[in-house]
């Protein structure tokens, strides 16, 4: 099957050139392989984000990881660079003839420009409308690391020590959603960022991943996405991010097996 799919980008490497020749200098092209978070970028033409190959995923590359055999192409979203550049992009998933998802072919168009001329057309005109809503910013870069702590500082809403447990849950599931955990070391990462164990950290994943959502967030999110997101980790069609979070499940069920989670609840005063 990698044999496939590397069949696969390798036809679509000159895809990427000519896209991108064709609509100018506005316009970036990345390959992704998400079998390789950490550097799935395999292919790029054009410099709209900055990444080069060999770079990092974004939060959407990890959340259609997080999808799985259940993601679907996003097309025509607008986001914002860290750096305040307007991008409107098109993220089309690549399949493998088992229907199982393992990469994904990215448009991103600077709009900024183009942006600016409407807006002042439209002052001429004195047909000036509503103001759009402002879009969400998105990290690109070819640090996996730094994207990680993007996501964790966009949910650090309340102290660790201040949510109780499930509140803490609720994080984890929400880390988990976006595909945070698909990355090699972001176990680790996180527990340093929240101030507890690995241990800690691996049972909270694996009960988040047991239990329905209960937690202070509310009820909006209930066992109809939970449900889904549990058919597409564990469905078994073989998709990119399901060896990253195999190795997570494993892992945590071996810590709360081997009874260090415990521990860690008693030492952190009964939190857990």
């Amino acid at each position: 099957m990698d044999a496939e799919r590397d069949a696969i980008l390798a036809a679509l490497r000159p895809v990427v050139d000519g896209i991108a020749a064709t609509f100018g200098p506005v316009c970036e092209v990345v390959l992704h392989d998400y079998r390789r978070p950490e550097q799935s970028v395999v292919a790029l033409a054009g410099a709209v984000t900055g990444r080069s190959v060999g770079g990092a995923m974004s939060q959407i590359g990890l959340r259609m990881v997080a999808r799985g055999d259940e993601a679907a192409d996003e097309l025509n979203y607008v986001t914002r660079t860290d750096t305040g550049k307007l991008v409107k992009s098109s993220t089309m998933l690549l399949r493998d003839s088992s229907g199982a998802v393992f990469g994904a072919l990215c448009v991103n168009v600077d709009v900024g420009a183009a942006s600016e001329v409407h807006a002042l057309l439209g002052a001429l005109a004195g047909i000036g409308g509503a103001v759009p809503a402002e879009p969400p910013v998105t990290t690109f870069g070819d640090d996996i690391d730094s994207v990680v702590d993007v996501m964790l500082d966009a949910h650090r809403h309340q102290s660790w020590a201040l949510l109780d447990r499930a509140g803490r849950l609720d994080l984890f599931r929400s880390l988990d959603e976006r595909g945070v955990f698909a990355v090699r070391r972001a176990i680790e990462q996180v527990a340093g960022r929240l101030g507890i164990s690995r241990a800690s950290a691996y049972s909270y994943l694996s009960q988040s991943r047991k239990q329905p959502l209960t937690g202070s967030r509310g009820g909006g999110r209930d066992g109809s996405r939970d449900g889904g997101r549990d058919g597409s980790r564990e469905g078994g069609r073989g998709g990119a991010g399901e060896g990253a979070r195999g190795r997570v499940r494993d892992a945590a069920g071996d810590w709360a097996n081997d009874g260090d989670a415990a521990r860690d609840r008693a030492n952190e005063g009964g939190h857990s």
